[in-house]
């Protein structure tokens, strides 16, 4: 569907980093389902800003033809000198994704996860997790299969190979009559992978983060009755608790400090995921979760009533 004339124009602006390129698609997606919204990508590698022009706000030189926005929204600490240099551009709303290093009175709204301990306010939206492009199921599959998502070493907690194979290992064997597909990511260690692999088997499916592509997680979760996950990255735990798939996590030692596990065990406490140590009742499940964790959808419908209030349709069901 093309999006009409007086749709809001938004931007997004990346620094190209997945995870926050993620979090800009999520709320890009539910814009455009709720507004039609226009949505158009800057990548901040692409330009050089000086201090001065941050400082001011003065645009740099952009492409011919990008029509003017009425909402840019950037996303990453590289974005920040970019984001910034447009905020002074007439009639456009500026915002941030995370906490930033400069003040938040230089833009007009944040989106910030609740590990960042910001304080919510009329400008500043906390969420639980963070954004992502996952949609909620409405219904869970009958078939007893289950997703295993694999991280790597991360400042948040203590990684352990044999620790996380150890814990996959008895969840084959505690459910002989399920399917499993387990899947690494790019923070895998190479020896992990490998060992990953190896327990490639009949009723088990072992694939590579290489060889998978744009759409295969939301797929492999609308196929999937549980998922675990380690708990290391916030984003996959994230995307596999917003497809309401029963999400248990895998266990591994906190370090001392981390927001990120903090906000982990938020979500824990919720009762939007589970610990390892309540892994029947994730397999027992066989309703999507009761608690919806849909935070791209949440933010998109906050900044339509504070920032796009005059640009506001009946646009349903648009995605990227």
């Amino acid at each position: 569907m093309e999006p009409e004339k007086d749709a809001p124009v938004v931007w997004l602006v990346t620094d190209g980093k997945p995870g926050h390129r993620n979090q800009l698609r999520g709320l890009g997606n539910r814009l455009r389902a709720h507004t039609g919204a226009r949505l158009y990508w800057l990548d901040a590698t692409d330009y050089q800003i000086p201090l001065w022009r941050t400082l001011l706000g003065a645009a740099p030189t952009l492409p011919a033809g990008l029509p003017h926005p009425d909402l840019i929204v950037a996303a990453g600490t590289g974005t920040h000198r970019l984001l910034l240099a447009l905020r002074r551009l007439g009639k456009t709303r500026t915002l941030v994704i995370m906490k930033p290093a400069f003040p938040l009175s230089w833009v007009d709204g944040a989106i910030v996860p609740a590990h960042d301990e910001v304080k919510a306010s009329a400008n500043v939206f906390v969420t639980e997790g963070v954004m992502n492009t996952i949609t909620p199921l409405a219904k869970l599959t009958d078939n007893r299969q289950a997703l295993v998502l694999v991280g790597g070493p991360s400042p948040h907690f203590d990684w352990d190979d044999d620790a996380v194979l150890a814990q996959i290992n008895d969840l084959v064997a505690r459910y002989p009559d399920w399917r499993w597909t387990i899947s690494d990511s790019r923070r895998t260690p190479q020896n992990m992978r490998e060992r990953l692999a190896d327990l490639a088997g009949p009723r088990i499916t072992v694939m590579s983060c290489e060889a998978t592509h744009e759409n295969w997680l939301r797929h492999q979760l609308s196929a999937s009755r549980a998922v675990w996950t380690t708990p290391d990255s916030m984003s996959m735990v994230c995307e596999a608790a917003t497809s309401g798939v029963p999400t248990g996590l895998l266990d591994l030692p906190v370090r001392p400090g981390s927001r990120v596990a903090n906000g982990v065990n938020r979500l824990a406490e919720a009762g939007i995921v589970a610990h390892w140590s309540d892994h029947r009742s994730v397999m027992a499940r066989q309703t999507v979760a009761s608690r919806q964790l849909w935070e791209a959808d949440r933010v998109a419908k906050w900044v339509l009533e504070r920032f796009l209030q005059n640009k506001r349709t009946s646009k349903q069901g648009n995605t990227m």
